[in-house]
């Protein structure tokens, strides 16, 4: 199973290279998150993206995310949190950088059919730019299947509306595989494709997530 995810990675990391449209240019999310038990009903959520244009120099954007998780019950929990976000638009040139703050609320649904599990969230957005503000909803479904002890396949879709111009936003679409390295890290390794009414791009999402308690 180790085979296989080597084999996906390298698969998707070659795949469209030396090409100089945002469309054509195959980019790559580094990701990292981290979720700290403080109780049996509190957690603290966190993250960090490094979304790049393309596979080395070329960086889109960055986030960092906090907030905090609340466990209803086994199936339903609500977060809410805030994030920070520095954009650049422009595609192979430095500059258009802009930054962007954000408030949300997360309503969460977990579930399993047999080994398939189901992942649901409903997620309204604040976004805070300089000259504007917007709020938005996303909704994403995401499925998980394990392979085996350590290796586990998964596909999500997620799709964006806001409440200013054309509802419809943007469409996120994906999957790929996440080993489970310890009982507290796990690898992420997946392709992604993003896509509006104006441009369709292709990203690799490589990440690392950090699940601990913190409370006995």
């Amino acid at each position: 199973m180790k085979k296989i995810f080597i084999l996906f990675f390298a698969f998707i990391s070659f795949n469209m290279l030396g090409q100089k449209n945002p469309e054509n240019s195959l980019g790559v999310w580094y990701m990292y998150g981290g979720s700290f038990e403080l109780s049996d009903k509190w957690k603290l959520k966190s993250l960090a993206h490094f979304r790049m244009f393309d596979l080395t120099n070329d960086l889109q954007q960055y986030l960092y995310r906090v907030g905090a998780n609340y466990k209803i019950n086994k199936t339903l929990s609500v977060t809410g949190g805030y994030a920070y976000l520095n954009t650049d638009a422009t595609f192979d040139v430095d500059g258009g950088n802009e930054d962007e703050h954000r408030l949300y609320e997360d309503f969460n649904i977990k579930h399993k059919a047999s080994k398939l599990g189901f992942d649901h969230r409903f997620r309204l957005e604040h976004r805070f730019f300089e000259r504007d503000t917007q709020h938005w909803i996303r909704y994403q479904l995401g499925l998980s299947y394990p392979l085996s002890k350590t290796l586990s396949a998964f596909v999500f879709d997620e799709i964006f509306f806001n409440f200013q111009g054309d509802t419809y936003a943007q469409n996120w679409i994906g999957g790929g595989l996440t080993f489970k390295a310890s009982d507290h890290i796990k690898l992420k390794a997946g392709y992604m494709n993003i896509s509006n009414n104006n441009i369709s791009l292709n990203r690799i999402q490589l990440g690392i997530i950090f699940n601990t308690k913190l409370h006995k």
